[in-house]
């Protein structure tokens, strides 16, 4: 890997960001796995990370913590699997990694619904697997130790800031529309959004909320915008556009389709969820409806998850039941500041 400026940053971001990883961890949960006695692994570990959608650039930071996490601890080879979104590719290269006798295992499930195939397989090959970002329980419904963030949180952070800037501009409900986009059969996005609108009225208080026009995606940015450029058509009366959605990429796809549709960016308040798409407009300093994010670093949960694979292995270490990041809203004045990396 070349050394460069930018990758210094992302090490030095991945780094800090488990420090607040270790301390966001769940307290006074019983460990959900626990290594036999004298289980204890030497020499060279292969930990074996399965990423859903591993293009967007949230994955592709996750999985550059992951790997710089491994340099780190020192003998630890991360080997990365791009699963897209197909749930039985999920199965076959679990199926592939368990065969090749890998130390560990840190999965991203394209479906929550193999979640149990997925653990049980695991489980049977008696290889530790950690669930990253998406929570997926075994057969008889014990959850997976996770690593990730806390998604009606996010959510939550989200509608805090729609609703902020909502009534700073002194919108009216009668003239604005809510566009959600999110993929409507996961729960991790449901919550995400569920979340947001939970926010979003309570920060508004008395005030009537704007109607709602739900989008079902695949969760990328070309299938938000389509769907979004379709509701625009249906609703050309409307003035003010309000954008969440699960992801950067919702958000950013629906804000796309309203200024391709002549909406001026002034009459758009899009809070992104990832802030490494929502940064661009921002650092290319071009006038956006993007006007708010919140950051959730990629690398400190792919780091994360090999740390606590790697101690489990080495130092028998149980591995927590929960590992919880914090996150911050950033805007375009202050995500310079915030340590993203804006590729």
């Amino acid at each position: 890997m070349k050394r460069t400026r930018r990758g210094v940053v992302v090490l030095l971001a991945a780094a800090g960001a488990l420090a607040v990883l270790a301390a966001g961890c769940s307290s006074g949960a019983q460990p959900s796995d626990a290594p036999a006695a004298g289980a204890a692994k030497t020499g060279k570990l292969t930990i074996a990370l399965l990423q859903k959608q591993g293009d967007q650039q949230y994955f592709v930071d996750e999985a550059t913590g992951a790997k710089e996490q491994a340099k780190k601890l020192g003998d630890v080879d991360v080997k990365v699997v791009d699963l897209g979104t197909d749930a039985n590719k999920a199965i076959s290269e679990l199926d592939n990694v368990i065969a090749q006798k890998v130390d560990g295992i840190a999965i991203v499930v394209p479906d929550q619904k193999i979640g149990p195939q997925v653990v049980d397989a695991a489980k049977a090959a008696n290889i530790p697997l950690v669930a990253a970002d998406d929570a997926i329980s075994s057969g008889d419904g014990k959850p997976a130790p996770f690593v990730g963030f806390d998604g009606r949180g996010m959510g939550q952070e989200v509608g805090k800031k729609a609703a902020e800037l909502y009534k700073a501009a002194g919108w009216t409900a009668a003239d604005t529309r809510i566009v959600a986009g999110w993929k409507q059969d996961l729960k991790t996005c449901s919550d995400r959004v569920e979340g947001a609108a939970e926010a979003f009225k309570t920060g508004i208080g008395a005030g009537e909320i704007p109607k709602t026009i739900a989008l079902g995606t695949d969760n990328s940015a070309a299938d938000a915008l389509n769907k979004a450029g379709a509701a625009l058509t249906d609703n050309l009366g409307v003035k003010h556009w309000i954008a969440w959605g699960c992801n950067d990429e919702n958000e950013t796809g629906i804000v796309t389709a309203l200024q391709n549709g002549k909406v001026a960016p002034a009459d758009i308040i899009g809070v992104g969820l990832g802030a490494y798409l929502t940064c661009k407009d921002w650092n290319a300093g071009q006038s956006t409806g993007n006007k708010a994010a919140l950051y959730i670093g990629g690398p400190a949960v792919g780091s994360a998850a090999v740390d606590v694979l790697v101690g489990h292995l080495r130092d028998q270490k149980p591995l927590p039941p929960s590992t919880i990041a914090k996150t911050e809203i950033v805007d375009a004045k202050t995500w310079k500041s915030s340590g993203l990396v804006c590729t």
